[in-house]
């Protein structure tokens, strides 16, 4: 049988790569953090999994309840990890294309897109959804101020990346 996702395509990765990048408030961000990103905006369902803090409950209703049966993810941190070569792949094509920076890229931090391409890039893409558009902007403000590493860090309030042994 078959089955496709957009997940584990490294096209849509790339794609996926430069929304996420091109949204960025500040110069750089973490691969781990940009590789959550992307998780979440494969699979928007997910979003309903992550502990929020109190005060953003607000960002918590904007997913519905009920999820997709044909979207349902019985293990994330797998499909986390299967993700992985995809996501970089497509760094790495972005970065060979001059889109990122590739001495950052080496040192697991990602620059923002350089607006001189991603002008003539973004262009040529279709208009992101409400949903599409609603994750970007929650992952590229709300979570990229979270602290990243120990407890309360985005990598545990996700639960798809080990967090215990944090530095």
């Amino acid at each position: 049988m078959l089955v496709y996702h957009s997940a584990f395509d490294m096209y849509h990765s790339v794609y996926r790569m430069i929304q996420l990048l091109n949204n960025l408030k500040r110069d750089y961000v973490e691969l781990e953090r940009l590789r959550i990103w992307d998780y979440y905006l494969a699979f928007p369902n997910e979003m309903t999994k992550i502990k929020f803090q109190k005060e953003a409950n607000d960002i918590k209703k904007l997913f519905p309840d009920k999820p997709n049966p044909y979207e349902l993810v019985l293990d994330g941190k797998i499909i986390f990890e299967k993700m992985r070569p995809y996501q970089m792949t497509a760094l790495k094509t972005l970065a060979s294309h001059g889109l990122i920076d590739k001495a950052y890229l080496s040192e697991n931090r990602i620059t923002k897109i350089k607006t001189t391409l991603s002008d003539e890039v973004i262009g040529k893409f279709e208009e992101l959804s409400e949903r599409e558009s609603n994750i970007i902007k929650i992952m590229t403000t709300y979570f990229h101020n979270m602290p990243l590493y120990g407890e309360g860090g985005l990598k545990e309030r996700t639960n798809l990346l080990e967090y215990r042994y944090d530095a």
